[in-house]
């Protein structure tokens, strides 16, 4: 039987091992894909750091919720799927039941049966696409890219469809002579606001502590740049006229970076939390404006990544990539602990 590299969790609390296990065969319904590219996210740190039994996954399974790559074997029962061998694919996310009402319409991410499922998806309690290969276990899990290169797709599938999910559903808010605030320029920030730019007139203002990510958010297309601090809220209702931002888009999720949130919210403003580093907002008379809704969505549906694929083919985004070989994960993963990865991070498997 072949081997492959991948990239596995092994131990909870532990940094990861790239170690050699058998290549995958596809079963009934599954599809084999050969590995493009697989995103390195922080929210991988934060399943790392967790004790044993604050999730419900089984060890040992490679990480990698993020991929693209090339479909290479397809199962039994999936030659209707209207997908064919070489074909560039999208691995979606979140993996939910398939049935329920939710998943159904292609929110998965939103699985009625997801406490019962040991895993979310691959790479998060699955075997996930950091590896050679990746077993997708059916067809409808996989967005066709079209002419787009897999090799630099991988993104989308998180840091494009995660803050895809978050915009969309405040673009009503979002009319000319309004802003956008997006809070953490970092793999989802960094797409974020170029998504605020391809789908809305507002104005884009980028929140951060680091000056190059702070270029970054420029390069994307932000109008505005402001440093993260006691003093980012004053500054961007300064930007804003004194009236604040229609949408404040926190990718970092600390106390301090809600409290920015909180402070530069306009009335009826949407203040939304992706980031997942737990901090808390006080929510109560007075600490914020009037009307204001707080929301934590969770990643997109599958449609989404097909709009989300659709915006990229058109060029409207493009992730910021930096790649790396797979046996160098837990040094990019270390590099992403300390805040040194620009955009988004790659692992690519060597030829």
């Amino acid at each position: 039987m072949s081997e492959m590299t991948a990239v596995r969790m092994t131990a909870w609390q532990e940094p990861p091992e790239v170690v050699r296990i058998p290549v995958p065969e596809p079963g009934p319904g599954e599809v084999l894909v050969k590995v493009a590219g697989a995103g390195v996210c922080h929210s991988d740190l934060h399943v790392m750091e967790w004790p044993a039994g604050t999730l419900p996954y089984d060890l040992p399974f490679t990480l990698g919720h993020e991929t693209a790559g090339r479909v290479h074997t397809l199962g039994p029962g999936t030659r209707d799927s209207g997908l064919r061998e070489g074909d560039a694919v999208l691995v979606y996310g979140p993996w939910g039941c398939g049935i329920c009402p939710s998943c159904a319409r292609g929110a998965e991410n939103y699985c009625h049966r997801a406490a019962e499922l040991k895993a979310a998806g691959g790479g998060l309690g699955a075997d996930g696409g950091m590896a050679e290969y990746m077993i997708v276990p059916s067809p409808r899990l996989l967005t066709p890219l079209g002419d787009l290169d897999p090799g630099t797709a991988a993104a989308l599938a998180d840091a494009a469809l995660t803050p895809y999910h978050a915009v969309k559903r405040s673009l009503h808010r979002l009319v000319p002579g309004t802003a956008a605030v997006v809070i953490g320029v970092g793999g989802l920030g960094h797409m974020a606001v170029q998504l605020l730019k391809a789908l809305s007139p507002a104005d884009v203002i980028a929140v951060d502590t680091s000056p190059d990510k702070l270029d970054l958010a420029a390069e994307a297309g932000a109008d505005h740049r402001v440093p993260a601090g006691e003093s980012a809220a004053g500054r961007i209702r300064d930007l804003t006229g004194g009236l604040g931002a229609a949408l404040v888009l926190d990718c970092v999720g600390a106390d301090a970076t809600m409290a920015t949130a909180a402070g530069a919210a306009a009335v009826e403003a949407d203040i939304t939390v992706v980031g997942l580093a737990g901090g808390t907002l006080p929510f109560r008379y007075g600490t914020l404006p009037w009307e204001v809704s707080v929301s934590i969505p969770y990643w997109g549906t599958r449609p989404e990544l097909a709009e989300v694929a659709a915006l990229a083919r058109a060029g409207r985004i493009r992730p910021h990539l930096e790649t790396h070989p797979l046996a160098d994960a837990v040094e990019v993963y270390r590099r992403l602990r300390e805040g040194r990865v620009a955009g988004r991070a790659v692992l690519v498997p060597e030829d």
